[in-house]
């Protein structure tokens, strides 16, 4: 046998194991309700992570929720194109700024409080089939919401409902009740060097 037809070997045996490794999991995982994913880590993309799962179930014609947590007055590309393109998506941002912006706390809670009043109706209506809580575990990290409301509201949501939450930190309380748990790690980012965000990659 040639050299390039034992790696045809090797490959066809290495994929075969591959595949009976795949089916077997696919097989394995047969239970059929919503699912809680936190996007978490001190890198690029949570966000841009969670708005490309908003894409993915508008294509299914699925409803969608989306309450961001700390952003700018700034809308960013994504999300014009959902207050202009996708009109059917229950949108709320709170607006206020950066916390590091205002320096109220005071304030921050009570818009913080006004946010999560805007989100907890969509985690208690089963029409909802995702809700996307951005930046959630700030609110989390800084005390300005209640860490045992928010935790029950993910767990009692509808069955059928999908969440995602955004941010970095947010407790190992948070972690445990999620079923997802994907940490986005900085390895490299262009603002270190010097240069500015950039539109249409960065916001």
């Amino acid at each position: 046998m040639s050299s390039d037809a034992k790696k045809d070997a090797r490959h066809k045996a290495a994929m075969e194991k591959q595949k009976e490794s795949v089916d077997a999991s696919i097989a394995a995982a047969d239970l059929e309700q919503g699912v809680a994913i936190l996007l978490t880590g001190n890198g690029k993309g949570k966000t841009s992570s969670a708005f490309g799962m908003i894409m993915r179930a508008l294509g299914y014609g699925h409803k969608v929720g989306v309450v961001q947590f700390i952003k700018g007055q700034q809308l960013s590309g994504e999300e014009i194109y959902l207050r202009d393109r996708c009109p059917d998506v229950a949108f709320y941002q709170m607006g206020t700024g950066f916390t590091w912006d205002t320096q109220d706390r005071s304030a921050d809670m009570a818009a913080a409080r006004a946010t999560w009043d805007q989100a907890l109706p969509m985690l208690k209506d089963p029409s909802f089939d995702l809700v996307v809580l951005d930046e959630l575990t700030y609110m989390l990290s800084f005390d300005y919401l209640s860490e045992d409301e928010v935790i029950e509201a993910i767990q009692n949501r509808p069955p059928e409902q999908s969440v995602v939450v955004t941010g970095r930190g947010g407790g190992s309380r948070l972690r445990d009740v999620m079923d997802t748990v994907s940490e986005v790690k900085d390895v490299k980012h262009a603002y270190n060097a010097g240069i500015k965000a950039r539109r249409g990659v960065d916001y």
